[in-house]
């Protein structure tokens, strides 16, 4: 984005140390921007030092129309081309229970590998948050449409490393809250943008978690929901998407029905949830391009959910 809404460009991203503020981490909050497996694991085929493949394509050049046609956006010579056309955010559980099995890691190797994949269309990157970690450098009123205490702009898969080497998981799974504050800055951007005339980049929300949420995001999505809707927003300037890590049968039925339960409020149709085990009923021990693929977007092109992974 451009304008009131638009990114910095990173400075040499740096995770702070863990609990104690360092601003090597990302760029300053009032700029303007925007090991082994368990069997039990969707990711214990990847080795831990895997490095992401490398990409080369070309990214196209982003529209700013909030009409923006999602049908036009991927091609088979491009499939992550949609990538320039939105912002993705990462909203990580770092409760306790995500050290068990290796969970930590596996996320860690997942982010690592779709940074550059969507660095390539998208030269401001990804935003990273945790559920209870705060980056402390980022603490603190923000001039742009972003929650505080984020990482933001990672463009590499060696600061994801720092960022996750650096943060220890403990604590509860607040998802809710977590969602409540990234949501708030964004849709009074849409609303400022809705006075002003300006367009806002619409965003894809991931939030992955291996638990269920101790703070239900259930009537946090639905009242901002309605609030895209008073704004007459495009049915895709809002994705998000729950991707389970793990295996509980718990997580996986709470996500079933906060999928359900979303469907009964009659709200848009904004919110992915994919479990465990479950592209189409189908196990996947490893994230393929297309897994990623669908989890970057899947909150977004409905079309996608009926590709066959």
């Amino acid at each position: 984005m451009k304008r009131l809404f638009s990114r910095s460009k990173p400075e040499g991203s740096r995770a702070p140390e863990r609990r104690e503020e360092n601003r090597n981490g990302s760029t300053a909050g009032n700029e303007k921007g925007k090991s082994a497996t368990g069997s039990n694991n969707p990711f214990s085929d990847a080795a831990a030092g895997d490095d992401p493949p490398a990409y080369s394509q070309e990214a196209p050049a982003a529209t700013r129309s909030s009409s923006l046609r999602l049908s036009k956006i991927t091609n088979a010579d491009s499939p992550h081309a949609f990538l320039a056309y939105f912002d993705t955010v990462f909203v990580i559980d770092d409760s306790g229970s995500m050290t068990v099995d290796n969970r930590w890691s596996d996320v860690q190797k997942v982010l690592r590998s779709i940074t550059p994949i969507c660095t390539v269309y998208d030269k401001d990157g990804i935003d990273v948050y945790f559920l209870n970690h705060r980056n402390y450098a980022e603490l603190g009123p923000r001039t742009d449409n972003k929650a505080e205490g984020g990482y933001y702009n990672i463009n590499d898969a060696a600061t994801v490393d720092r960022i996750f080497n650096e943060t220890i998981p403990n604590g509860a799974t607040p998802t809710g809250t977590r969602l409540d504050e990234i949501l708030q800055p964004y849709i009074r951007s849409l609303e400022e943008a809705k006075r002003t005339g300006e367009q806002v980049k619409p965003v894809n929300i991931i939030v992955i978690t291996d638990g269920e949420a101790t703070v239900d995001p259930e009537d946090i999505i639905v009242r901002h929901a309605r609030r895209l809707d008073q704004l007459g927003a495009p049915s895709h300037q809002v994705g998000i998407q729950f991707f389970q890590v793990g295996n509980s049968s718990r997580a996986k039925e709470w996500l079933q029905e906060l999928d359900d339960q979303l469907k009964r409020h009659g709200i848009r149709d904004m919110v992915d949830t994919v479990t465990w085990g479950g592209f189409a009923g189908r196990l996947f021990k490893r994230l393929s391009p297309d897994t990623i693929l669908k989890t970057v977007l899947g909150g977004v092109v409905r079309r996608l959910d009926r590709k066959t992974v």
